[in-house]
């Protein structure tokens, strides 16, 4: 499993098809974060951003072997453990990301309440913030496994629905990323911190549910 984690990262890392949603990244947070705004609020946001931005990384992953090269390595590995690999080199390099946004967003934003009245502790915040963007990247690992191959093989359709559930993860009530970044938003206005340990813990079954049904049916389909 390291080797085809280490080949799939690689892949990523030279083919340059992570600039995008880091870029995208980037911009979401220069534009919804300003330095001296409520620490809370600002890692809301940062969190929030996480989640597409992982879905889009997990559809490259999955998608950037052409299929002759993904048939050799599924059958020197298995297709389960290939599938797999890719998923987790995508979740690693969202994770390297939350993590880099999260430290800067905390270091860059007030430590207060929204009204400004309440001192929040910014290491406590940023550790609430780190969960909050682990909720998000788990989700969105499990929207961009569900919208990309083997389940989803039009790029189109693919990509319409990687939006669309990524969209709807963010603002569906019950959804464990709404409930880790509204715990951060609400939290703000009287300088609580919450930390989102029973959307973390919905949030990695979902993943590793989907990620065991897609490896299951990326054998089947293969």
């Amino acid at each position: 499993m390291t080797a085809l984690f280490r080949y799939h990262t690689a892949m990523l890392l030279r083919s340059q098809r992570w600039l995008p949603p880091v870029l995208l990244y980037g911009i979401i947070l220069a534009v919804g974060v300003r330095g001296g705004e409520p620490v809370l609020d600002s890692l809301g946001v940062a969190a929030a951003a996480l989640l597409p931005v992982t879905a889009w990384l997990v559809r490259i992953c999955v998608t950037q072997e052409p299929d002759a090269a993904r048939a050799v390595t599924a059958a020197a590995s298995g297709m389960p453990r290939a599938h797999l690999a890719a998923l987790l080199a995508a979740a690693a390099c969202a994770t390297a990301l939350g993590t880099v946004g999260t430290v800067i967003v905390t270091a860059v934003s007030a430590p207060k309440s929204a009204d400004g009245l309440v001192d929040v502790a910014p290491l406590p915040a940023g550790t609430a913030g780190l969960l909050a963007a682990l909720v998000s990247l788990l989700v969105g690992t499990s929207v961009g496994a569900l919208c990309s191959r083997p389940l989803l093989r039009g790029r189109g359709w693919s990509l319409a629905l990687t939006a669309l559930f990524a969209l709807l993860a963010l603002v569906t009530t019950g959804s464990p990323a709404k409930a880790a970044v509204t715990g951060l938003v609400t939290g703000s206005r009287t300088g609580a911190i919450h930390t989102p340990g029973l959307p973390l813990a919905a949030a990695a079954l979902l993943a590793a549910v989907v990620a065991g049904l897609v490896c299951v049916l990326g054998v089947r389909r293969a």
